[in-house]
């Protein structure tokens, strides 16, 4: 299903030489071909048949790699990704699916040498994001099988489709590498083009009873307004959202396939919250007279893809969450249609902190829409039986932990549904009266929450150990608080920089030297100190001014969470911060966005 023609097939394995002026990318996994030169010096790559002589005098370093990432253009240098490990971690629709274990930048940066001080300067600069690059998490990627597109979508390729290189059939939204690999695809270099996706693949088999069933749970996150929490929020002006993620949950059994997607994504507005050392900066709406157009073309674009739409809006209907639910709401009665619903359930109003079982009250709200509008079924035979018609998008403030439970009792609902109809379940029976197959279930779902929060935020999911264990634990509350401190430290003095290096990536910015600017090289206040051991030891200093003030906290948990969390923080550091607006860890400046 969806394999490229083998004439076009990828490399699998490779041996790449560092010669002095040049990189040599060879194939070892079949029978010889060409290799892959690019100069070191420009960046220009060619097609070579014979591999270089070697020196004596410079013997070439050699290493595996497994794939080509891309090549990024900075101010004077280009710069080679290759993946030089890989974990293979399950399978897709019968294809081996492998995760991205480490990935290397190498430099083709010798022009270097020939331009004025001041571009090597911003050179330095801008190439040390890709430090932060290589440390990418979630990617993944297959030799054989198209993973940017869902099993339905993949079913329904063309014949003519099926026989093109995967990369020319991969949905953009989802291709992590598109901005690098374009040089690639200039030069025509199909063997090379490896398409990777960013996001989370967990699977598991399970017995119940004689039947063995494969589960996979994938999810796809969509680059458009790709980003870190805090920095990237709301919409853009066409209407792509921050934190767009596409979740695929998938089941095999004797030769039959049931798919179900789901999608969550921020609020689509435009809106901000600014880092500015609160623990919870406040939510800036801006250009309301825009919001009917941008939340349209956001729900037309998830109609156009998905089918119906089924908005279900799970934040607060007070404070700033307030502000922002009543202008969502108010935008969304002008797209409400037969195709588009719009449905507000107060999640920490009705389960608060604990009760997630009341999500049970939700699921009767939007059982109809799941039933009617249903799921993808291919029978032993490879027949579609059954189409989803239609999609759940859920949303919170940050589309990760509420969003995250939600969609797993989503799931868990959706599973007993289509386990039924393939005969492995009574009528009455449940995934809980299954104590091995309940157990891998939660855990695949809590799995691949912290995969999605990890990339977004920098933590595992918070509420966790309700989707991981049926039930919130203590454990759970107090690993959630020191989650929530690691995201707020995260945010205020990593995430720019992480943000600043998936910009460079994505090709969302034009990396170029101003004529009115002389870049600067020194780093002063904040941008010289924030590093963790020092905060942390801040932060510790604080703990003993919060502790003086326990006698007005008195018996309020949150209270008290929230004194220790501010007096650890603003007495330390608010004096560095206060004249440089933004918090943010040495971060680089990108300039002319074109995207």
């Amino acid at each position: 299903m969806g394999k490229a023609d083998p004439a076009k097939k990828l490399h699998t394995k490779m041996r790449l030489w560092e010669f002095p002026d040049e990189y040599v990318i060879e194939p070892t996994d079949g029978p010889s071909g060409s290799s892959l030169a690019i100069s070191r010096v420009d960046g220009s790559i060619k097609l070579i048949d014979d591999i270089p002589q070697c020196s004596s005098l410079r013997v070439p370093k050699i290493r595996t790699i497994f794939g080509v990432v891309g090549l990024l253009k900075l101010l004077a240098g280009s710069y080679l990704l290759v993946i030089t490990e890989r974990e293979c971690v399950g399978s897709y629709l019968g294809n081996p699916i492998f995760k991205v274990s480490s990935m290397k930048v190498f430099p083709c940066d010798h022009s270097l040498k020939n331009t004025p001080a001041e571009q090597k300067k911003m050179e330095t600069e801008f190439s040390g994001l890709l430090n932060v690059a290589e440390k990418t998490s979630g990617l993944y990627f297959s030799y054989d099988v198209n993973i940017t597109l869902s099993a339905e979508r993949l079913h329904d390729l063309g014949d003519e489709s099926k026989l093109l290189p995967l990369w020319r059939q991969a949905d953009p939204r989802f291709l992590w590498n598109s901005y690098m690999l374009e040089v690639l695809i200039d030069n025509k270099l199909d063997p090379y083009l490896l398409p990777l996706i960013q996001g989370s693949f967990n699977n598991f088999q399970a017995a119940i009873g004689k039947d063995i069933i494969d589960v996979t749970l994938i999810a796809r996150r969509c680059t458009r307004r790709i980003g870190t929490r805090m920095w990237r929020r709301g919409a853009n002006s066409d209407g792509f959202v921050a934190n767009f993620v596409e979740s695929e949950q998938i089941v095999q059994f004797n030769g039959c396939t049931a798919s179900f997607v789901q999608v969550r994504g921020s609020i689509p507005l435009f809106w901000d919250q600014i880092v500015d050392l609160t623990y919870k900066p406040k939510f800036e709406i801006v250009r309301l007279e825009e919001a009917p157009r941008v939340v349209e073309r956001h729900i037309l674009d998830v109609r156009k893809k998905y089918g119906n739409v089924l908005a279900v809006d799970l934040v607060n209907k007070h404070r700033g969450e307030g502000r922002l639910c009543e202008k969502f709401a108010n935008a969304m009665q002008h797209v409400v249609s037969d195709d588009v619903r719009y449905l507000h359930f107060d999640f920490h109003q009705i389960c608060g902190h604990a009760h997630f079982e009341r999500l049970s009250l939700l699921y009767e709200q939007i059982e109809n829409f799941l039933m009617k509008n249903r799921y993808f079924l291919l029978n032993e035979k490879g027949e579609k039986v059954e189409v989803q018609l239609g999609v759940v998008r859920t949303n919170c403030i940050d589309c990760l932990d509420r969003t995250n439970v939600t969609q797993s009792m989503i799931g868990q609902k959706m599973m007993e549904f289509q386990l039924r109809r393939l005969g492995i379940f009574y009528a009455e029976e449940t995934i809980s009266t299954h104590p091995n197959f309940d157990e891998s279930f939660k855990i695949l779902w809590a799995n691949h929450g912290d995969d999605i929060s990890i990339q977004y935020s920098g933590t595992p999911a918070l509420k966790g150990d309700f989707v991981r264990y049926g039930q919130r634990t203590i454990q759970g509350i107090l690993k959630d608080g020191w989650n929530a401190l690691m995201r707020y430290y995260l945010n205020n003095f990593c995430d720019g920089t992480k943000q600043d290096a998936t910009d460079l990536l994505q090709g969302h910015f034009i990396v170029s030297v101003p004529r009115d600017m002389t870049p600067t090289s020194q780093k002063g206040g904040i941008e010289a100190i924030a590093s963790f051991p020092l905060a942390f030891a801040l932060i510790m200093t604080g703990f003993l001014f919060a502790s003086m003030s326990l006698r007005r906290v008195r018996n309020d948990f949150w209270q008290l969470l929230f004194s220790i969390l501010w007096a650890s923080i603003s007495l330390a550091i608010a004096a560095f911060v206060k004249a440089n607006g933004r918090v943010f860890c040495n971060r680089p400046r990108l300039h002319q966005p074109c995207r």
